[in-house]
């Protein structure tokens, strides 16, 4: 009777034990999440310090990695706070441009700061193949950001009926070029050329815009750092923390699958910022019932008006990476831009919204200065 006892005591005990240890690692992580939700809403004291040599809010990605720590007490039944738009208040609008000139401002600080220090300054190579207007206003663009910020610039321009030897060779030339520390090769290339062994040729370590398969491996995989992460997807993950919206823990759609948007965008939302996100695309069936739940949409399908107000939740954040020219007799060229989402109709359901133009398209530019410049202070050992 006094074994029996003494077991049950010693079962009560370790039962005592687990329980309270379970509460103790729910409890962590609890904190743990609101350690990072207050890390990533509030704007941290080195912002207000214009010598700090910081550019990006967005945290190094191993820094934001948590246990994957399921806690007994979950709280996934409780409905998500979101704004009140009773009053059918217009959303927010997220001044990309504004973003990114402040962005641009600190990354030239860090360059002219670099010349004063060591004599050296961050180099970009740009390869433009064929006559595209489009590629070839995103390049101009690219430059003029370069110039700006004091960043050198030179550019590879090949004739469309090129061969792919000859991209190989300007791509080998810049890989062995100490001065040059991003390659940039602009997309599309024309269809009789092989994008894949073309961009296998590029460097990792000049890699800036991200697509090399190893940076985008190292970004699936969390404990890991790629040496870059895609710049507009970098861009919009910028807009979203400085803007203030909180994310771990929110339903994010993404619209889109691509590898210089969507994937890698849903990457960073779920393994870096942990939210529980769903990408949507072509063959998913009724989209809009999907979208309709995200707390953040970020779509870049390419599809003018394709996200109408009944596809979206009230109060959600929208990103629109979509890009896409239309007629327009009224406007100076003859056309205006316009993105995937339905503006006019978002304004009203949405509460904050990237405008087309001026929203993620600047960001990109920004970020890929931003890259560029770590790229150079990795090879130098510039802090």
């Amino acid at each position: 009777m006094i074994w029996c006892l003494s077991s049950q005591y010693k079962q009560i005990l370790r039962m005592m034990v687990n329980n309270a240890t379970r509460k103790m690692a729910v409890e962590w992580a609890k904190e743990s999440k609101r350690c990072l939700f207050s890390s990533m809403t509030r704007a941290p004291p080195f912002l207000m310090d214009n010598q700090s040599s910081q550019i990006l809010l967005s945290p190094p990605l191993v820094s934001v990695d948590l246990p994957e720590i399921w806690g007994a007490n979950s709280t996934h039944n409780n409905p998500l706070s979101g704004p009140d738009i009773s009053n059918v208040l217009l959303a927010k609008i997220i001044n990309g441009k504004s973003i990114a000139e402040e962005i641009k401002s600190r990354v030239a600080s860090d360059v002219k700061r670099m010349k004063e220090c060591i004599g050296k300054v961050p180099g970009l190579a740009v390869i433009l193949v064929g006559q595209r207007r489009d590629s070839q206003t995103y390049v101009r663009n690219k430059i003029k950001a370069c110039e700006e910020a004091g960043i050198k610039s030179v550019m590879a321009e090949l004739p469309n009926n090129c061969a792919e030897e000859d991209v190989m060779t300007a791509l080998l030339k810049f890989n062995g070029d100490p001065s040059v520390h991003g390659i940039l090769v602009q997309l599309p290339l024309p269809e009789h050329l092989d994008e894949e062994k073309i961009l296998n040729v590029l460097s990792l370590e000049k890699d800036v815009d991200g697509f090399h398969p190893v940076n985008m491996g190292n970004l699936s995989m969390r404990g890991r750092e790629p040496l870059f992460v895609p710049c507009t997807p970098k861009g919009c993950l910028e807009l979203l923390i400085r803007s203030g919206v909180e994310i771990v823990g929110k339903k994010a759609v993404v619209v889109g699958r691509s590898n210089i948007v969507g994937l890698p965008i849903a990457l960073l939302l779920q393994q870096r910022h942990h939210a529980t996100v769903t990408i949507v695309h072509a063959c998913t069936k009724n989209p809009e019932q999907i979208t309709c739940e995200a707390d953040i949409l970020v779509t870049a399908a390419g599809v003018p008006n394709l996200i109408r107000s009944c596809w979206l939740k009230p109060g959600a954040v929208v990103i629109d990476v979509g890009t896409y020219p239309v007629e327009d007799p009224s406007s100076e060229y003859g056309y205006r831009l316009v993105g995937d989402v339905c503006h006019e109709e978002a304004l009203r359901i949405a509460s904050a919204i990237t405008p087309v133009p001026g929203g993620v398209g600047p960001m990109t530019i920004a970020m890929l200065l931003c890259n560029t410049l770590d790229s150079a202070k990795r090879v130098y050992g510039f802090a």
